[in-house]
């Protein structure tokens, strides 16, 4: 018989991970504990992650009683722990795990938790797929393909500086852009920058002084601009419709290099107009970005989470510049005819509240914006909100219904999770996948209601 709704995924003392035969999944918005809709759940993505988050005690749900319970264990089992996914790329968190956190126990590293469940003899998790691009999917990478490329490129540019740190993303953190690069497919990475004027709480290359790490290491010493441009170039050259894009998860910002950036772009474009030139960025400062528009930069990628500049602050604690230094960056962009995305950070319960929806749609309207990437912010649920402040989560409205509501304001805007190639830099069309389209007009129309704590 099929199972009528997930159940409880949780983890015993030796970290072993199974789903609870007696209690319900239950998430956390943000705000409220309740149990997800049947529209916001799907199988677990292939390619995702489960993870046990120390410290923290699983919650779930009585179905015989609907109540609210702390899942405790046995003498078998030893104390039970929670237990979340890390879905792969292209795929938006809905929900949070449930779960209470015990004295002492240590921040989270920089993943999206997602709540996880079971059901009909699958891992359930509530999340939808938001791009149909399958340049990141764990699966479509061979690592000795990969090995291969870089054999080859070292070859073909053996005095270029660039590439050794591209070869260590590639080999040792496993980044699908610098694997897609020596795939020769997609976008490629362009690593420009050491340093950053940001202190971004979730950075994952620099966590000075935290009480976690960095998923890796920053980039040690900028590239210079002719061994960009020979990558660049040779990526340009032989990928169709290919990308290349500076600023990555594994350096700083690439504003804080303006002459090496805009030497690199104008390089690119004289030997070439294939593709995409893109900047992926804080997007600090307006007139550096001006810049480089001219010299043929043709989209930008804002990296933001949140429309209002309290939030951005809280979270990102700039060094010289504003929010508003953001957002008029957008503007030198649109206004010269270029395309902006925006890296959004979706968090369920500050993202989807009513006031962030407003301030979102604001800054899509002010700044020309033609692309929302729907990102997962990789932070401790808990350690994000206590950074926000108390004025953070406002009533959430659930995620896919915050899509929606964006999609009704913008009817042009598009939706995705990548760096479009030029040929997708149209007009709005459907979102990805008839799913997505179905699961915001049902969500729309039956709001998720609370579960009372016990």
């Amino acid at each position: 018989m099929p199972d009528l709704f997930p159940r409880a995924v949780v983890a015993d003392s030796a970290g072993r991970i199974f789903d609870h035969p007696d209690l319900a999944l239950v998430c956390w918005d943000g705000d409220s504990l309740r149990r997800p809709l049947a529209v916001e759940m799907i199988a677990l993505p292939k390619g995702s992650d489960v993870f046990v988050l120390p410290g923290r005690r699983p919650l779930a749900v009585d179905a015989g009683i609907d109540e609210l319970v702390e899942v405790e264990g046995d003498a078998h089992t030893g104390p039970l722990q929670a237990a979340a996914a890390f879905v792969a790329p292209a795929y938006l968190r809905l929900l949070h795990p449930a779960f209470e956190t015990a004295p002492g126990a240590p921040d989270l590293p920089l993943y999206a938790y997602t709540a996880i469940g079971w059901m009909n003899g699958r891992f359930v998790v509530p999340a939808v797929r938001v791009d149909a691009d399958p340049r990141q999917d764990p699966y479509r990478f061979d690592i000795a393909a990969v090995q291969r490329g870089v054999r080859r490129i070292r070859k073909a540019s053996p005095a270029n500086r660039a590439l050794a740190h591209i070869e260590h993303c590639a080999l040792v953190y496993h980044c699908r852009a610098a694997q897609n690069f020596f795939l020769g497919r997609w976008e490629a990475p362009m690593p420009a920058a050491s340093t950053c004027n940001a202190a971004c709480v979730g950075c994952i290359s620099d966590q000075t002084g935290s009480s976690f790490a960095a998923n890796h290491d920053r980039i040690a010493t900028p590239a210079g601009s002719d061994d960009l441009i020979e990558l660049a170039v040779q990526h340009l050259e032989r990928v169709p419709n290919g990308v290349v894009s500076f600023g990555q998860g594994c350096e700083g910002e690439p504003l804080m290099q303006p002459k090496v950036l805009e030497a690199t772009v104008r390089g690119i474009r004289r030997r070439t107009a294939n593709g995409v030139v893109n900047l992926n960025s804080n997007a600090s400062l307006p007139k550096v970005v001006a810049r480089l528009a001219d010299a043929g930069l043709d989209s930008i990628r804002i990296s933001l989470n949140s429309g209002r500049a309290a939030l951005y602050t809280a979270y990102y604690k700039p060094r010289g510049y504003t929010f508003d230094h953001v957002l008029q960056s957008a503007v030198e962009m649109s206004s010269r005819g270029k395309y902006v995305s925006l890296n959004a950070f979706m968090f369920p319960g500050v993202s989807d509240s009513p006031v962030e929806v407003d301030a979102l749609s604001q800054f899509i309207d002010r700044g020309g914006v033609h692309l929302v990437q729907l990102r997962n912010l990789n932070i401790d649920p808990e350690l994000y909100l206590r950074v926000l402040g108390p004025d953070a989560v406002a009533a959430p409205i659930g995620m896919l219904a915050m899509v929606h509501e964006l999609r009704r304001r913008h009817p042009n805007l598009r939706f995705g999770y990548f760096n479009p190639a030029r040929t997708k830099m149209g007009k709005a069309g459907p979102l990805p996948g008839a799913a997505f389209g179905s699961a915001l007009e049902t969500s729309a129309r039956a709001p998720a209601t609370p579960t009372a704590a016990a």
